[in-house]
């Protein structure tokens, strides 16, 4: 008898659900959900198991952000665009122009927000990657952002110039990841050529 008693009880005991054991056993007022049944639901085909999709390339990546290279720049004056010096590209500083007239000129702070010179220096930023992409042939053989210089025409006293570069490294970065992150300067200056309020310049190592 005692040993019939012995199995039923260890069948009564296997029988007992987990999640009914788990009960039993939790502190009262415990308010915090058991960690060891939220471990115990993941199987090995959950999300977080699966591998990262593969990075896309620059081009795949713009067309993800709805991006599109305006047209290469012309040179306004007596220098290339672009000049390739071994394993480096150096493109020339670029502005934001339409119908050849410089959009929003202008000191920033004064005469344009910093927000709307944020997207300006986007926007240069897109423009040198065209000068680039014309030069190179393609984006993909871009294997490295070195540095990246951002011109702020700056208002007297103002001093967020770093906050207007994002503009150009932010778009980097999302265009080719941490290959994208330069050492960079923000720089501000009393003006610009035509009156722009940004400029920016690119070194980027190729492949």
């Amino acid at each position: 008898m005692l040993l019939g008693s012995g199995l039923l009880g260890l069948r009564r005991i296997l029988l007992v659900p987990a999640e009914s054991a788990e009960e039993g056993h939790r502190p009262p007022h415990a308010g915090i959900p058991s960690l060891l049944r939220r471990s115990a639901g993941r199987t090995r085909f959950s999300s977080e198991r699966l591998p990262f999709r593969m990075a896309s390339s620059p081009g795949e990546r713009l067309r993800e952000l709805h991006l599109e290279l305006p047209p290469p720049p012309r040179p306004a004056g007596t220098y290339s665009p672009v000049v390739l010096d071994g394993s480096h590209a150096w493109v020339s500083g670029q502005i934001v122009t339409e119908s050849g007239k410089v959009v929003h000129p202008g000191l920033v702070d004064r005469d344009v927000p910093i927000d709307v010179a944020q997207e300006l220096t986007r926007r240069t930023a897109l423009q040198a990657l065209s000068a680039l992409a014309a030069e190179l042939g393609s984006l993909d053989r871009v294997q490295r952002f070195v540095k990246v210089t951002v011109f702020v025409a700056s208002s007297p006293g103002f001093d967020r110039q770093h906050v207007v570069a994002n503009g150009a490294t932010d778009l980097l970065v999302q265009v080719f990841g941490e290959s994208g992150r330069p050492a960079r300067a923000a720089v501000g200056v009393a003006g610009l050529p035509l009156n722009a309020p940004v400029e920016v310049d690119y070194l980027a190592r190729t492949v």
